[in-house]
């Protein structure tokens, strides 16, 4: 994943890898000022020179120098270090003393050796080496050196990512309280523990929360409020109009009337949905839908069940109601009739709601749910309605953890989906 927390816990371990090489190199340079490690062929030349000397009047199979050296009748086995002899070679040819000689490479666990033919054939061992020295290795060869890289690579990720972690623990406040938004658009409540920076963050996050809500809840009861204070001036209103004397101009009065009406009543019930709480209970869902149903057509609306599923959900029934019927309504009213089915998929409850109508334009199918919408711009009153039932329904059903569609149906009308979380039916 490419996080801001891997990309920075990334940056972190390879800058952190590259300055300790770098220091190390630099610390090994520096502690090892001679090396490469040509040391002083010529006084190396003629220590082998003297030694040879002494060496001859020594018989075979002698050691020397506290075992350190040994005179033997042929030049031990072993890798020779070509470079290195020819260049101890040459040197005692500068010297005058030109004699066999051999360099070995250092075997594994093994002394290093330099070999010196002596005039009477006999050779003279050293447990010592002459001329250049090769480079040193990692110690516990090339495995420590593995062991040793990924020790440091393990220790610098664990330090970077519990540095990182606490560094971007603030980030990750905002991701959990962004997750945890519930249906009712409100932020939870995150601890406010922990390091002072987590602290600080969690408590502006409670801070906005609370904020929102006092401004959501105030612009609810303006709302509210305004919707409630109409309803007198309308029934003064009302009144006037039933002493008008000419009855088509007291007909438009009343029909206006109605309309304003309608508007303020479905004003006050978004209002409600909005801010309303209380208990939720197991509702069956399949037994609703076919009351609402019989509701509408006793109204005299068209509406048809296709069929219903045994299914249940959780929570408000009068809320529940108020949503199915207003989507039922919206397909018999504009559509020009509705069909309703309910079923059971994958442990979910799903509500299909079907009509003839002309549907929506799918220039507007972004904007259906926004309270006052209309699909007629002109906001003809032929058919009633306020345009919040659509917005009242989305409301409901989003408080219940559901979802409510829209679809144009490819051979003409609209499909209404509500699906909501299920619960197991009781035998």
């Amino acid at each position: 994943m490419r996080t801001l927390r891997a990309q920075v816990t990334a940056l972190l371990v390879v800058a952190l890898v590259v300055v300790i090489a770098l220091a190390n190199g630099a610390s090994f340079f520096l502690t090892r000022p001679d090396w490469p490690p040509f040391e002083k062929i010529g006084e190396a030349a003629q220590d082998v020179a003297l030694l040879a000397d002494l060496a001859a009047s020594v018989p075979s199979d002698a050691r020397l120098s506290g075992g350190r050296a040994a005179i033997q009748a042929a030049p031990p086995e072993g890798e020779i270090d070509g470079e290195a002899t020819r260049r101890l070679g040459d040197t005692l040819g500068r010297l005058g003393r030109a004699m066999p000689v051999r360099v070995y490479q250092p075997g594994p666990g093994g002394p290093p050796m330099t070999a010196v033919g002596l005039a009477d054939g006999r050779w003279l061992v050293l447990e010592r080496r002459f001329g250049l020295m090769p480079p040193p290795g990692p110690p516990g060869g090339t495995f420590g050196f593995a062991t040793w890289l990924a020790f440091m690579l393990a220790g610098v990720t664990l330090v970077v990512v519990i540095a990182v972690r606490r560094l971007t623990k603030p980030l990750s406040l905002i991701e959990e309280a962004a997750r945890g938004i519930g249906p009712d658009g409100e932020l939870p409540v995150l601890p406010e523990e922990g390091p002072a920076e987590v602290r600080a963050a969690a408590a502006a996050i409670n801070l906005l929360s609370a904020r929102l809500k006092v401004a959501m809840d105030s612009r609810m009861r303006i709302v509210a409020g305004a919707a409630h204070d109409l309803r007198t001036p309308l029934t003064r209103m009302r009144l006037r109009a039933e002493f008008i004397a000419d009855d088509e101009e007291r007909a438009h009065w009343l029909s206006d009337l109605e309309e304003l009406d309608r508007i303020a009543d479905s004003a006050i019930r978004l209002v409600r949905e909005e801010v309303e709480g209380g208990p939720e209970e197991e509702v069956r869902f399949d037994d609703l839908v076919e009351g609402v149903v019989a509701e509408v057509a006793e109204a005299r609306r068209p509406v048809r069940l296709a069929g219903t599923s045994p299914v249940a959900v959780r929570g408000r029934p009068l809320s529940l109601k108020r949503a199915v019927r207003n989507l039922i309504v919206n397909a018999a009213t504009h559509g020009g009739g509705a069909r309703v089915a309910v079923s059971a998929e994958a442990g979910r409850a799903v509500l299909i709601i079907e009509d003839d109508g002309p549907g929506i334009p799918e220039a507007l199918m972004g904007q259906v749910f926004e309270p006052f919408f209309r699909v007629d711009p002109a906001r003809q009153v032929s058919i009633p309605g306020a345009g919040l039932g659509l917005a009242i329904a989305n409301e409901i059903v989003s408080r219940h953890g559901g979802r409510l569609t829209l679809a144009n149906r490819p051979g003409g009308g609209l499909l209404q989906r509500v699906d909501l979380p299920g619960v197991a039916v009781e035998a």
